[in-house]
């Protein structure tokens, strides 16, 4: 129809408007295909934006390959500065550009400046860097060096004084500092170069030098050779070794890495392969260490263990998920052996030690060192190694004090086990040691061992977080056999029954273990249940002479003698245990003991007695005094009670008759019986009651004398007595 007039068209006209409209259509679809037109219109904006954008891309890549992206030095140079918070300036060419799809990058002459309070000025120097890193991996963060070459390159890696700060940790520099962590290389080639590293806390000081030997036409393309040397703790070390990197013409090769490091008195070699040069995930290495103590060792970790005696252990070395392990560990210290297994990571840049270690026979002088003796002393001398003369008198208690800032600066969990320790006095198998360290708490929970059949189960805490350290000992004794404990001081376990249980529990200050026991507060105390023992021990100690001559003339020595309830229980006041009480209730006498010992200066002075309770025509009815040191105890059973017993019978025996003689030495048998439930709780002195239930007034108060001029004394009362301890 003509929209003009109103009329339709004729007719002839419609085959020409359709061939139009085709032509169109073939229009369009002669450079798109029909599926495009059947889509809709945003898609192909997308499409078209990536077009652009590859085009854009391709025509950045071409001017950077073609200009090999020198223009961008200065643009590097502040965006670098920037980020950094570091000067940063190449002196030299530059260049950054895709090779094809890698990021190649090339300056020359360039450095990046370390911190203000650094020792070195710069932190990186560089007469040639020349290096190729991964494009697409980078866009996920991850930066992987395909090959990196450096000459006359230098690194300066330091600590400042506190550990406060480090010289790798860039930016705002008052970030806490961030642990090292290096570019993941595949091949590289460094040549004339080294680095610098320094920590004036842990006392290492190292220079290494750095430099590769060609060797194209063998199977291995590259060896980076190494050596270095440097000290810790003031004690010289060197080390050497190799990187070898295998021909790119080899697939799937692997980096051989040996190293050889000589100092502290050990040495240390490790052998194996690495993934890449600076690739440590997956690192497949075997560890063999020696030498005079193992402390030293993990002192290049940070890490602060007790010393041993000499020392040789292998294990292998793997690396993942950012965690060093030490497996299949085997080797001996001392005259022990060692297995087990240990891991040293580093989560929030904190160092945490964890291990699980056995050892099969323990050798107690191998021990020693665990609790501050000197392990020298102990491989020249043997057990008297753990005896010091000071100031003219015998010192048993280790002096070695804690590395108390070094156990600040790393964390731990520990388990230990033992299956038998080799002690000449002590039957100790199975021991049990857990050790959790934690922002300076380290405590021993459980650490557990059996002597003589019976268990000992100890909790200790060592808290060096205070000013000054301070320990907690809780020891308990589980009821054990008197025969298997005291065997090897040379009682029989034939006719004794009897068993012995006991807690210590006391809280001291100081960083040694003789510091700690010296300022203790508390209470020691040992139950002696209902059983029988020797006859002759029990008659040796009241010094019964007519009843042991007799027993023994008829042939009843070993006849065992009951033991109702017995209490041996100290009260520790800064380092002096004072007897409270000291109280065994038998068949036939009762033993009591007054006076103490010393954790200060290690002396002795108690004095034991035994009354009887039936009549007895020769008893001493004298004390038997312990004196002495820890480390020279002496039995004295001549006392001045007992000489002047013995002078009075013999004035008598001139003045009246030679059977007057005797009646200084007649026990009339009065000695009051315990109760027995007081005995069996520990109660302290003031608790204690005879069989009747009257307080007892022969067992002291748990305090000692303080002087000569007639002060408080052992057992509470006015009377001169000799100085106790020689420490008051």
């Amino acid at each position: 129809m003509d929209m003009r007039s109103g009329q339709t068209a004729p007719a002839a006209s419609l085959p020409a408007l359709h061939w139009r409209d085709r032509s169109r259509r073939w229009a369009r679809t002669a450079w798109a295909p029909a599926w495009l037109e059947r889509r809709p219109g945003p898609l192909r904006i997308a499409i078209r934006t990536i077009a652009i954008i590859f085009l854009t891309l391709f025509a950045i890549w071409l001017i950077l390959f073609i200009t090999k992206g020198r223009f961008l030095k200065g643009p590097f140079e502040r965006f670098a500065t920037s980020q950094l918070e570091r000067n940063v300036d190449v002196g030299g060419d530059f260049q950054l550009y895709f090779a094809p799809l890698n990021i190649k990058f090339h300056a020359e002459n360039i450095s990046i400046a370390n911190p203000a309070w650094a020792r070195e000025k710069q932190f990186f120097t560089a007469r040639k860097v020349d290096t190729r890193l991964a494009t697409f991996p980078l866009l996920f963060g991850n930066r992987i060096l395909r090959y990196a070459d450096l000459d006359g390159a230098r690194v300066a890696l330091e600590w400042d004084e506190g550990n406060k700060r480090n010289s790798w940790t860039f930016g705002d520099p008052d970030r806490p500092p961030e642990p090292l962590e290096l570019p993941r290389i595949r091949r590289a080639a460094i040549t004339r170069s080294g680095l610098t590293y320094r920590d004036p806390k842990l006392q290492l000081f190292a220079d290494i030098d750095i430099d590769t030997v060609r060797a194209t036409g063998t199977r291995i393309d590259d060896d980076i050779r190494f050596s270095g040397r440097g000290t810790m703790r003031a004690q010289p070390f060197t080390l050497s070794g190799g990187l070898a990197s295998p021909n790119e013409t080899i697939a799937g090769g692997k980096n051989t890495l040996t190293l050889h490091a000589v100092g502290l008195g050990n040495t240390l070699d490790v052998s194996g392969t690495l993934p890449g040069p600076t690739e440590l995930e997956g690192a497949n290495l075997k560890l063999h260490a020696r030498g005079g103590n193992l402390s030293r060792l993990f002192d290049f970790l940070g890490v602060a263990i007790p010393d041993t005696r000499r020392y040789r252990v292998t294990s292998a070395l793997t690396y993942a998920d950012e965690v060093w392990k030490l497996t299949g560990i085997k080797g001996v210290f001392g005259d022990s052996d060692l297995a087990g297994a240990l891991a040293v990571s580093q989560p929030k840049g904190r160092v945490y030690l964890k291990a699980d270690l056995t050892t099969r026979s323990l050798n107690i002088i191998d021990a020693g060192p665990f609790v501050g003796y000197d392990p020298q002393r102990l491989d020249t001398m043997g057990t008297g190694g753990t005896v010091q003369t000071v100031s003219g008198r015998p010192r048993l208690l280790p002096d070695a004090p804690l590395r108390v800032e070094a156990l600040k600066r790393f964390d731990a969990n520990v388990r230990y086990r033992v299956t038998k320790v080799r002690a000449e006095s002590f039957p100790i198998s199975h021991v049990d040691l857990t050790l959790a360290l934690k922002n300076g708490l380290m405590e021993l929970k459980p650490f557990n061992f059996v002597v003589a059949g019976g268990t000992v189960k100890s909790d200790i805490s060592v808290d060096t977080r205070p000013a000054r350290v301070r320990t907690e000992y809780d020891i308990r004794l589980s009821p054990t056999r008197l025969g298997t404990l005291l065997a090897g001081f040379g009682t029989e376990e034939s006719g004794t029954t009897g068993t012995v249980s006991g807690r210590v529990r006391m809280v001291g200050l100081g960083d040694s273990v003789r510091q700690s026991l010296a300022t203790s507060n508390g209470r020691i105390a040992f139950v002696l249940p209902q059983g029988t023992f020797w006859t002759r021990n029990i008659q040796l100690a009241e010094l019964d002479i007519g009843t042991f001559v007799q027993k023994m003339f008829q042939d009843k020595l070993k006849k065992p003698v009951q033991i109702n309830c017995g209490l041996i229980a100290f009260t520790v006041r800064g380092g002096v245990a004072a007897a409270d009480p000291i109280l065994i209730d038998t068949q036939k006498n009762v033993m009591l003991g007054r006076g103490g010992f010393s954790f200060r200066s290690e002396a002795i002075d108690m004095a034991v007695r035994a009354d009887g309770k039936t009549f007895s025509l020769f008893s001493g009815q004298s004390p038997v005094g312990v004196q002495g040191y820890f480390a020279a105890p002496r039995i004295d059973p001549v006392s001045d009670e007992l000489a002047g017993r013995a002078g009075a019978g013999l004035g008598l025996g001139i003045l009246a008759s030679p059977v007057a003689a005797i009646i200084p030495f007649i026990d009339p048998g009065d000695a009051k019986a315990a109760q027995c439930g007081p005995v069996l709780a520990g109660a302290t002195a003031k608790a204690q009651r005879t069989s009747k239930g009257k307080p007892r007034d022969d067992v002291g108060r748990g305090t000692t004398a303080k002087s000569e001029d007639g002060k408080q004394t052992a057992d509470g009362k006015e009377k001169q007595r000799k100085k106790f301890l020689g420490i008051f």
